[in-house]
């Protein structure tokens, strides 16, 4: 096709912030998303693993999204994983939808093309699979693609190694907040209820990418998210008041800070607004893992060690359910460009 169907096209006064997003991401200068190596994140030696835990926490705080290299997940096992949902979204669109969602019935898991619930009533310009990848009990594998045929394992492995990251990422937090160290993964669910969800997102070749974004503005309900990406550049963070884009950074896995992180370290950690873009010469894929507490069980709400007289509380006692729908439907000034997908 050469035009795009009217119900894709963003409105007017977003469409000057879209560009060639090749030339978004050749440009030097100007602020960059941090770059995190976690080599020595466990180090015997004080030091190197105080410095590396620091420029963590000042990537929260600064930005609340990074690149982390060297996070110890090996690159033959993402390689597995992107080859694994490359294959799937390769396959004739019968046989991926023998694994379609069904949206009206509640059911999002599995693959579809049309979101609901995104701010603008505009859809966006990409395909996705989405579903719960960990812990392995509460998993549906009979929703899981058949084939590729490496596709349950690698995805089982990555996640069970993604979880392990995540326990070590939110000890660092913790200690920034002057907490001990597993005090947030305790606050968000721990290894019972802590939820990772998948969501592949396949973002097609856009005959006018500048009339349409992959996924709109918004900030990430989870705890923590992870994406990884097939190199193909696309994500957008609104960082003081512009929009940057991010570089592609070779075997990084980019993780930002969800709203529920923010909340309990009452915004000291920052959940960033983000959005991807599409464009007319490349297929872009990737890979987000959204770290989500239980939906009910957990109120969400600034721990008490991070409120003082001069910090009150800056956010509501929330379960992690009402907080969604809150941002459902709250639709004030900016608020309304944060609004998550039913699958965050």
């Amino acid at each position: 096709i050469e035009r795009i169907p009217k119900e894709y096209i963003r409105p007017e006064e977003e469409r000057p912030s879209i560009d060639d997003i090749f030339e978004e991401e050749k440009m030097g200068g100007g602020p960059q998303v941090p770059t995190v190596d976690l080599k020595g994140i466990n180090s015997e030696d004080l030091e190197v693993r105080e410095k590396c835990r620091e420029e963590l926490r000042k990537a929260a705080v600064d930005w609340g999204v990074m690149h982390l290299v060297n996070h110890g997940i090996p690159e033959e096992l993402t390689g597995r994983v992107k080859a694994a949902g490359e294959g799937f979204f390769g396959q004739p669109i019968e046989e991926k939808e023998k694994y379609a969602n069904d949206q009206a019935a509640g059911n999002v898991q599995g693959y579809g093309s049309k979101l609901a619930n995104n701010a603008s009533g505009q859809l966006e310009w990409e395909d996705y699979f989405f579903h719960c990848v960990f812990p392995e009990d509460k998993t549906d594998l009979s929703i899981w693609p058949k084939t590729p045929s490496d596709y349950i394992a690698a995805t089982r492995e990555y996640a069970k190694q993604l979880r392990a990251l995540t326990t070590t990422v939110l000890a660092v937090l913790s200690q920034g907040l002057g907490l001990e160290e597993g005090r947030l993964e305790k606050e968000v669910g721990g290894m019972e209820e802590l939820l990772l969800q998948m969501k592949i997102n396949y973002y097609p070749k856009c005959p006018e990418p500048e009339l349409a974004l992959g996924v709109e503005a918004h900030t990430d309900v989870s705890a923590l998210t992870f994406i990884l990406h097939n190199m193909v550049p696309g994500l957008q963070l609104f960082y003081e008041g512009k929009w940057v884009t991010a570089k592609c950074v070779p075997n990084s896995i980019i993780m930002h800070v969800g709203d529920t992180v923010e909340i309990l370290s009452n915004g000291k950690y920052k959940s960033i607004l983000h959005r991807g873009v599409v464009n007319r010469e490349k297929v872009r894929v990737s890979w987000a893992v959204f770290c989500e507490p239980p939906k009910e069980k957990i109120i969400l709400q600034p721990l008490p060690e991070t409120v003082s007289e001069a910090d009150p509380p800056r956010f509501p006692p929330r379960t992690f359910a009402q907080h969604i729908k809150h941002k459902l439907f709250r639709q004030t000034d900016q608020e309304g460009a944060d609004t998550p997908k039913p699958d965050e």
